[in-house]
């Protein structure tokens, strides 16, 4: 058996591709990441070490003309700033609403190429990292469990109930993802969250802020604030 792990070379998508590793061997996991046309490359700088280090094969997508009519927050091709305030925050001004740095139907466009992907290199399992506190409020509603049951069952069906997607956090904070990925020593100091690409992460956006207060409820301080204090 072989998997497949959506990798942005974040915290969530590094301990599941360490989870991955874990299950299958290093040589039948396959690492996808995908340029969506995002302001910086340092997500994809930092997806092309950890595949190095945990010697895994790694592809990688340009889907950046799909959203270049989207004005979120994130691209390249717009002038919206991205808040440096916490997903709560940014909520109360949304009413709900998804946040500036949703991209819009991201998991769903990921997930389904990754799909096309996995099943052309004989993968049985995609994985990929949304968690609880991504989904609350409906910040991120393509990270909900809801969404991930939904396109589970879209992508069993459509690829003749060969491919299979394992969201193992889904019901899991960024705390205990972070607890996870400590007791299998997965290489945080390596990984890359801030939305800002400037030479040490921001601390204010709304997933620094996830970031630093996961590390914090594991009585540690992030590797990369600490690395780079």
């Amino acid at each position: 058996m072989k998997a497949l792990v959506l990798f942005s070379g974040g915290v969530d998508s590094t301990t599941c591709l360490a989870m991955a590793i874990e299950k299958y061997g290093k040589e039948n996991v396959l690492a996808l990441s995908v340029g969506y046309g995002q302001k910086h490359s340092k997500e994809l700088e930092a997806a092309e070490k950890i595949a190095a280090y945990y010697e895994v094969a790694r592809k990688t997508l340009d889907l950046s003309l799909i959203f270049d009519g989207s004005d979120c927050s994130l691209l390249k091709n717009t002038d919206e700033e991205i808040p440096k305030e916490s997903y709560d925050e940014q909520l109360k001004k949304t009413g709900g609403k998804p946040v500036s740095t949703y991209v819009p139907f991201r998991n769903g466009l990921f997930l389904s190429a990754a799909a096309s992907v996995a099943l052309s290199h004989g993968c049985e399992e995609i994985y990929y990292g949304a968690h609880s506190d991504d989904a609350a409020g409906s910040a991120y509603p393509d990270c909900s469990e809801e969404f991930n049951n939904a396109v589970n069952q879209a992508i069993f069906l459509g690829s003749g109930k060969q491919l299979r997607v394992n969201a193992p956090f889904i019901g899991m904070t960024k705390a205990q993802v972070v607890a996870t990925g400590l007791m299998m020593k997965v290489p945080y100091q390596m990984t890359w969250s801030c939305y800002e690409g400037s030479e040490k992460p921001c601390g204010v956006c709304g997933t620094c802020r996830d970031r630093i207060a996961a590390f914090a409820a594991n009585g540690i301080e992030d590797p990369l604030m600490e690395v780079e204090a």
